[in-house]
């Protein structure tokens, strides 16, 4: 009797696990997975469906746009990634065709959109229609940085971003405003004072915490769990440029201060019979200087923007990332222009970036190389001709634990320099009307190069040893200098 209880409970038992196990399964079939998952399993956290607030926001936010024909389109990294990843699907999806839904409603507390702002005729009817239809709309506004060096208009404000929110989600339209340079840049999200802090958690923001500039996206229409969406055609080379995207500006106020003429002053003596007035130039901040707008200074302006240009569009060709380096970030921190007696243009390069074409490119372009010092491993420098003798200097830099550093060789005796810099990161401005890079940490780039004495002009420089960062590395072999010096 004993045995044949035990034989029964172990039966139930057996049943008891079965069933449960083909309850997780249907469960886990009908409720937790999606079509194509794989590439969608991955995101954080669990999803939530249609009737969700979070997809509902996102939903009257679309309409809302697409009924006053704002041509906003998303950028939210996290969705852009997901439809990427499964654009098959999304490819052969149309619209009301679905029944679940897989990207907007992974969850988050922010839905991100963007706008170039030059597209949209209604922002104030826009904006009160958001409000009728439930949205609590939040405008950002600063400053035109475009019109910083206009004195009479220096003060203009545009928006820059508005943070829309319907019940627990929140739509973050981002304001792209076009620059000279064919990118398109968005402005920092900074709170003036009445802002509530507590509206959304803006700390959470995925842009805004600093000014970014974008390659302008060409756009494609796709229809997204349900909803037809405007997105970057190629949405992973956005989602790549987002961690490099920020945006520093060249320094107007300091450049016009550099420049601006200093006005007469009186300096009043006492005499024995009354008082004499020596008329004196009065400065007010610190030391300033006439712009050169000679012809000569000019047109040397016009070739070396004609030749960064040139070199620009060679790099990028390339895919090899450049910045101004030496008295050209110099020019651009200083007076937000080329320095007219520096007759060059200087850019550095990482050396893990460098390319075996790379000569053979500008030299294809129509830069001959004038010289190359160097070699891969230690102190390369590559040095083009451009038209009306104004040259390109390359720099190419490496890393060492606690700092950075470019090399220099002195042809006639092989000797090697090497030049110090503290270690910096990337980010974009905009010069001669380019979107260029140049070290985030400019000042300390600077003064690294040129000392605490930057703003005072020299226009006689010694390259071995005018630079307070530059001393000597040794001499090369002998027997390398048919590779390292190379003379054209």
């Amino acid at each position: 009797m004993s045995r044949i209880n035990k034989n029964v409970v172990l039966a139930l038992l057996t049943l008891t696990s079965s069933a449960f196990l083909l309850f997780q399964l249907y469960y886990y079939k009908h409720y937790l997975s999606t079509r194509n998952g794989a590439g969608l399993s991955k995101s954080k956290g669990s999803r939530i469906g249609f009737d969700s607030t979070q997809w509902r926001a996102v939903k009257k936010f679309i309409m809302l746009t697409s009924n006053q024909n704002v041509p906003v389109f998303l950028i939210d990294p996290l969705i852009l990634e997901l439809i990427n990843k499964n654009f098959e699907q999304v490819k052969n999806t149309s619209q009301g065709s679905i029944s679940q839904c897989t990207f907007f409603c992974v969850p988050r507390d922010f839905t991100a959109f963007a706008l170039q702002y030059h597209l949209w005729k209604n922002e104030e009817g826009w904006f009160r229609i958001a409000e009728n239809m439930g949205f609590q709309c939040l405008k950002i506004e600063s400053k035109d940085p475009r019109l910083d060096g206009i004195d009479s208009l220096s003060g203009t404000e545009i928006p820059l971003h508005y943070i829309c929110k319907l019940a627990a989600h929140a739509i973050h339209l981002v304001v792209f405003h076009e620059r000279s340079g064919n990118y398109l840049w968005h402005g920092h999200l900074r709170l003036k004072e009445h802002i509530d802090r507590k509206f959304v958690p803006f700390r959470k923001l995925q842009f805004g915490r600093y000014p970014g500039a974008f390659d302008r996206p060409e756009l494609q229409q796709v229809t997204v769990d349900g909803l037809e969406v405007l997105i970057p055609k190629d949405p992973m080379h956005f989602v790549e440029e987002v961690p490099h995207s920020r945006f520093i500006e060249c320094r107007y106020k300091e450049a016009r201060a550099f420049f601006q003429k200093p006005r007469p002053g009186c300096q009043v003596y006492p005499l024995l019979f009354g008082f004499c007035c020596r008329k004196f130039l009065s400065v007010d901040r610190g030391r300033q200087y006439l712009d050169d707008n000679t012809v000569e200074a000019m047109a040397f302006r016009k070739s070396a923007k004609e030749l960064l240009q040139l070199a620009a569009k060679t790099l990028n060709k390339l895919g090899v990332p450049f910045w101004l380096s030496s008295g050209t970030c110099l020019g651009w921190y200083r007076q937000c222009n080329i320095i007219p007696y520096s007759k060059d243009v200087d850019l550095g390069i990482f050396i893990q970036d460098y390319k075996s074409d790379i000569i053979l490119a500008f030299q294809d372009a129509g830069l001959p190389l004038k010289h190359k010092f160097g070699k891969v491993e230690d102190s390369l420098e590559l040095s083009f001709q451009g038209k009306d003798d104004v040259k390109l200097d390359i720099f190419f830099f490496y890393e060492e634990t606690d700092h950075m550093w470019n090399g220099g060789t002195q042809a006639k005796t092989g000797k090697k320099f090497k030049y110090l810099f503290p270690k910096f990161t990337l980010c974009w401005t905009e010069f001669v009307d380019m979107k260029v890079h140049v070290p985030c940490e400019t000042l300390e780039y600077i003064e690294a190069n040129y000392g605490k004495t930057w703003k005072i002009p020299v226009k006689t420089w010694d390259w071995k040893r005018s630079p307070p960062n530059v001393q000597p590395n040794g001499i090369w072999p002998i027997s390398e200098w048919d590779e390292v010096i190379q003379l054209y």
